[in-house]
């Protein structure tokens, strides 16, 4: 594994750390060094970013929470220097529904091959679709009118869909929702189907429910779109069959808890995961904050330290950690201490960019265009 950190001429490397009060905007020459703007949008919280690099642009997305305004979709095309949203909210639900918008939980990107297409994950639970690259969203009803949709419940955040995967092979879809599971959709959107055989739900009677497990995040396989891994409350799994069945990877690991779940952009069975202590406790094992990476689908896991300051009590919540596109990957998180780390080489030696921030909530890393 190649421990070189300098991207390639013409391109930069772009970490965005979304927090409970602003937004933080660096960029690097060679993932060691950065230089940060902010802070944006001082006391919103920014629950979710989207970067959106397809056919050489860089915008950036990010979902707004205003204790006075409100919450909606805010973009820059100039790597934060101005920013637009539409005057009457990028995210309004219709008035049929009688709902309104709470916090937007995710700001996805489709594939390469759906220019333009950027999915929100929303609470109350709900998904949206974006044609015009993340200005305006429209509600799917699909999952909306789910039959359901009365029987999920408020995970310990709120009541949200916080992941949308859509698949690079075809009009398939994977969202995960807290309470409700996983759930898939295999024609864009338009109908939904929970996929939940095999992933536990200790603090529901047995046996296992058809949905309602509390999923804390799940992530595709670069080459295989069937091959899906998922951190759940209680439980780490992969699924190779699309969701159909999970098996249980949690052995090697410290704890089967904890929220963020990553895999590699290339390399089919590399997967990152940071355990925390469950329930009454939630602090990293024995407050030494360590990142575990498997190269072998979860047959076994590997302790990665190095350049971590100890000891640690804060965790790491389901988006403030993320992956970028350069060789060797880089691997980046944030803390609810406000310490955001920095790796250039998938989590052998991290470097602490960012400290005394707000809570982190979001974090998000590009490889962009100069």
């Amino acid at each position: 594994m190649s421990n070189d950190a300098t991207n390639a001429d013409g391109q930069l490397t772009l970490l965005a750390v979304g927090t409970k009060k602003g937004l933080w905007l660096g960029t690097s020459e060679d993932r060691v060094n950065y230089s940060f703007t902010g802070p944006h949008f001082l006391m919103q919280e920014i629950p979710s970013i989207g970067i959106d690099t397809r056919g050489g642009q860089t915008r950036i997305m990010v979902g707004l929470r205003s204790e006075h305004w409100g919450p909606t979709v805010a973009h820059s095309d100039d790597f934060g220097v101005s920013w637009q949203e539409p005057e009457n909210g990028a995210i309004t639900f219709p008035e049929d529904t009688g709902a309104a918008l709470e916090r937007v939980w995710q700001i996805r990107p489709d594939t390469e091959d759906r220019p333009g297409v950027v999915w929100a994950g929303c609470e109350p639970i709900s998904v949206w679709k974006s044609t015009d690259g993340g200005e305006h969203f429209e509600l799917n009803r699909g999952l909306w009118d789910h039959p359901h949709r009365s029987e999920w419940g408020a995970g310990f955040g709120g009541a949200a869909a916080h992941t949308v995967l859509p698949s690079p092979a075809d009009s398939t879809i994977h969202i995960a929702m807290s309470t409700g599971g996983v759930y898939r959709s295999t024609d864009d959107g338009a109908s939904w189907e929970p996929r939940n055989n095999g992933i536990g739900a200790p603090f529901m009677p047995e046996p296992p429910p058809e949905f309602g497990q509390c999923v804390h995040k799940i992530a595709r396989d670069p080459n295989n779109p069937d091959t899906l891994y998922a951190q759940n409350h209680h439980g780490v799994y992969r699924t190779d069959d699309a969701g159909d069945n999970w098996v249980s990877i949690a052995e090697g690991l410290p704890t089967d808890f904890g929220f963020t779940m990553l895999t590699h952009p290339r390399r089919s069975g590399t997967a990152w995961v940071i355990p925390i202590k469950a329930d009454g406790e939630r602090i990293p094992p024995e407050g030494q904050l360590a990142v575990h990476r498997t190269d072998d689908a979860g047959n076994s896991w590997t302790r990665l330290t190095d350049g971590l300051l100890q000891p640690e009590f804060n965790v790491v919540l389901r988006d403030a950690a993320a992956v970028d596109s350069a060789e060797p990957a880089g691997v980046y998180f944030g803390t609810r201490g406000g310490s955001v780390y920095a790796s250039a080489n998938e989590g052998n030696h991290f470097t602490e960019v960012l400290t005394h921030l707000p809570d982190v909530l979001c974090v998000r890393a590009a490889v962009v265009e100069l």
